[in-house]
């Protein structure tokens, strides 16, 4: 056994939830980044056109529940806690709440599956300055390894890209997203060659021989270079190409949050409609069995000292000191939600 834990913590970007948080949010997101507010009012459309509530709350909250449902029946028996970095409920409320019940040590599951700043370190920061925040009550917490190679959770994604393919003609072409990053955060860390290899895995469990990875959700100045090419320039190609049917996979993604229903379902998909190209947009992982499966998994890694069980070489999925350093400059990226 390893060092005794007796809680997990579920760890989300958030979001807003009514309308009258959705610029509270974004200037909680954006703060000593130098965006300028004309960008934010444009971003909080998106929020408004569905009525200022973001999903990532309430498939968070969903998540959970499936989570403690797979415990229960096959353990660990723990309780899941719920937090946030930039919304309710928030992460620092949430280590309080934990210190109250006398949680002392808390596995960590942030909703992130790759290596990238964003989506490793920056979580790793937050947690720290919130335990600070805290005090000395501050439970201790371990973050869990990412997970973009763990068996279960590519299985969750190969049910989702076959849904999908056979709502589809068989000559639909098979493009997986990720979200952009700078090029800058992008040679800092894992983050394309682990989706790489993960639209790899996909594609032939789905008897798709070719495939392209592309990008979406870029955001700041065409000064600086983000990772490319974006997934509506793809589809332009695609179809001057003579593609007429295209499956849309957001492998880099774990829910259907804003960035999936409005990157996609709503621009991707209006960009689709106007070349003629038959469009369909796999689901996320969500709640399927296998990836709440996996999660129970890296659980039990902790323990129970389970065998790691992943589906590539590439690193070996602990947070070492030095991984996933900030770029030089810290990027204006759109607030994900």
């Amino acid at each position: 056994m390893t060092q005794p834990h007796d809680a997990v913590l579920v760890l989300s970007f958030g979001g807003p939830e009514q309308p009258d948080e959705v610029m509270p949010f974004l200037e909680h997101v954006t703060r000593g980044r130098g965006i300028p507010r004309d960008r934010l009012l444009v971003v909080a459309e998106h929020y408004l056109h569905f009525g200022g509530v973001s999903p990532i709350n309430a498939q968070n909250r969903a998540f959970i529940a499936a989570l403690e449902v797979e415990l229960a029946a096959h353990g660990p028996r723990l309780p899941v806690y719920f937090g946030n970095r930039y919304s309710r409920p928030y992460l620092e409320d949430t280590l309080r709440t934990m210190a109250d019940d006398g949680v002392r040590s808390a596995l960590v599951f942030v909703t992130s599956a790759f290596s990238s700043y964003s989506g490793c370190r920056a979580y790793r920061e937050d947690l720290e300055r919130a335990r600070a925040a805290v005090g000395e009550r501050a439970p201790a917490v371990h973050k869990l390894r990412v997970f973009f190679d763990h068996p279960l959770f590519v299985d969750a994604l190969v049910a989702r890209v076959r849904e999908a393919l056979d709502a589809s003609p068989a000559d639909a072409a098979l493009v997986f997203t990720g979200h952009s990053v700078p090029m800058s955060m992008a040679r800092s860390s894992r983050y394309e060659a682990q989706l790489r290899a993960v639209a790899a895995l996909v594609a032939e469990r789905v008897g798709k021989e070719r495939f392209d990875l592309v990008w979406q959700s870029r955001s700041g100045p065409p000064t600086v270079p983000w990772l490319e090419p974006d997934v509506c320039e793809h589809l332009r190609a695609l179809s001057a190409a003579g593609t007429k049917h295209v499956v849309v996979s957001p492998i880099g993604f774990l829910s259907d949050h804003m960035e999936v229903v409005w990157d996609l379902d709503e621009e991707a998909r209006v960009v689709a409609e106007k070349l003629g190209l038959g469009f369909v947009r796999a689901a996320t992982p969500g709640t399927h069995p296998s990836f709440v499966a996996a999660v129970r998994e890296l659980l039990c890694e902790q323990t129970d000292a389970a065998p790691r069980r992943a589906l590539t070489v590439l690193g070996d999925g602990v947070c070492g000191a030095d991984c996933c350093p900030p770029p030089a400059r810290p990027p204006a990226a759109r607030p994900s939600a």
